[in-house]
């Protein structure tokens, strides 16, 4: 995006942004195209789906609803989203359920149920449009500046989060929270995620969290800290440790009967 933004330093960048990131998300929606074609056609056939089965044969639909929870990188895993789909997220035996994937529960249980349609207000539409919009700036701003991105995620989303396994459960906050308890990244992502749990936990006190001000506070301290010691801009170990990668029993990949031997890269397309 070519704005003044792009050149400024991360923290003033963030600053400038989460006064009012709907007025930057507007802005940014106006120079890509692309995203706005698919938030369009979207729009224009959400109103007719009114099953999992009809969501899941429309692709442009179904990019957009992924997007707008941050499942962008399930497009193509069509089991997984089919499961997440159709399974009861309250059954124990539902991949919702055993993944301990916050983001794939949350997901499962805002489409559980077709009657009335979770498409069928022009309510729930302009909300799915703009949280993919959003997720589809904040990645654009991650890309940009890293961390910006990841900063703006965690302000927007750490109110909602009372839990050190809410925060483990996703890579970008425990991305941001790993970098401003002093661990580097790649490191902490090879431990194992009992390992994690226990040298994170004691670092964390939620009360931080208890304000705006203070999730914003916390963003900034991230920020600070990624000028002073700069993360790759991908770390897929921190992500596949989430899911067991180090091939503990209590990982996701024993859904897929995946054991630690297998290829990093293979594993992180099937669970990311």
């Amino acid at each position: 995006m070519s704005s003044s933004l792009s050149v400024m330093p991360a923290i003033p960048q963030y600053l400038t942004i989460v006064r009012n990131e709907a007025a930057s998300v507007s802005r940014y929606e106006q120079t890509v195209p692309a995203d706005q074609h698919e938030v369009a056609a979207f729009r224009a056939t959400a109103p007719t789906i009114d099953s999992a089965k009809a969501l899941l044969a429309n692709y442009k639909a179904l990019k957009v609803v992924l997007g707008a929870n941050g499942l962008s990188s399930l497009m193509g895993q069509t089991a997984v989203v089919r499961d997440l789909l159709t399974q009861d997220p309250d059954a124990p035996t539902s991949l919702a359920r055993k993944s301990g994937n916050a983001k794939w529960l949350s997901f499962a249980k805002s489409f559980a149920s077709w009657s009335p349609s979770p498409l069928g207000s022009a309510e729930a539409i302009a909300q799915i449009s703009q949280k993919y919009m959003t997720n589809q700036f904040e990645t654009a701003k991650q890309a940009e500046t890293p961390g910006v991105g990841n900063a703006l995620y965690f302000t927007r989303t750490m109110s909602n989060v009372s839990s050190v396994s809410q925060i483990m459960a996703d890579p970008k906050l425990l991305n941001v929270v790993e970098t401003v308890s002093g661990f580097d990244s790649t490191q902490f992502g090879a431990l194992d995620y009992d390992e994690q749990v226990r040298l994170l936990t004691p670092k964390i006190n939620m009360k931080d969290f208890s304000s705006p001000a203070g999730i914003q506070r916390y963003a900034q301290r991230y920020l600070a800290m990624l000028q002073v010691n700069p993360q790759p801009t991908s770390t897929p170990a921190t992500t596949l440790s989430l899911y067991g990668a180090s091939g503990g029993s209590a990982g996701i990949l024993s859904l897929f009967g995946q054991s630690g031997g297998a290829s990093s890269a293979s594993l992180f397309s099937m669970l990311t």
